[in-house]
């Protein structure tokens, strides 16, 4: 799951790293279904030995954010580093060091409701069902929105 930014990207590092907190939305399918496209994350600067194993984290590279689970530390190496990997994904990314690291996820908003943020037995069979097609991918996130829009409830602003 990615976020794009150029400029943008810096001034949210620093947001974190001196504010402890930002909120962005989210674009991209790898982390589907636990974090959609459109969905508001919330996200809290952490230390980088305070991360566990099945967290979801921020991390920068290349002018770019993502948002991905933490699947393994790396212990064996000499700079402390995370193993992540979107849900919906076959593979690992690159570790993630100390310098890109920026924090872990806190809260999931979709529509005007909060979410979990943890991995359940339903969560990672449909993870595995979404990673074999791009196409189921792109219609369970179609029909989640076209479902929200329906049966959710409008906000309305009041003056």
């Amino acid at each position: 799951m990615s976020v794009r930014g150029n400029a943008s990207t810096a001034l949210v590092e620093e947001i974190v790293r001196s504010f402890g907190e930002v909120r962005l939305r989210v674009l991209g399918t790898s982390m589907a279904p636990s974090v959609l496209p459109g969905d508001v994350v919330s996200v809290r600067f952490a230390k980088l030995d305070e991360i566990s194993v099945g967290e979801i984290v921020l991390f920068s590279r290349r002018g770019r954010f993502f948002i991905h689970r933490v699947v393994s530390m790396c212990a064996a190496s000499v700079m402390p580093c995370l193993i992540t990997r979107g849900d919906r994904l076959g593979h690992d990314d690159p570790p993630v060091n100390l310098s890109e690291f920026l924090g872990r996820i806190v809260s999931i908003e979709r529509g005007n409701r909060k979410v979990g943020i943890t991995e359940s037995g339903s969560i990672r069979l449909m993870a595995r069902l979404l990673q074999s097609s791009d196409r189921a991918t792109y219609l369970y996130v179609r029909l989640n929105a076209s479902w929200r829009s329906l049966f959710l409830p409008r906000v309305k602003c009041q003056a």
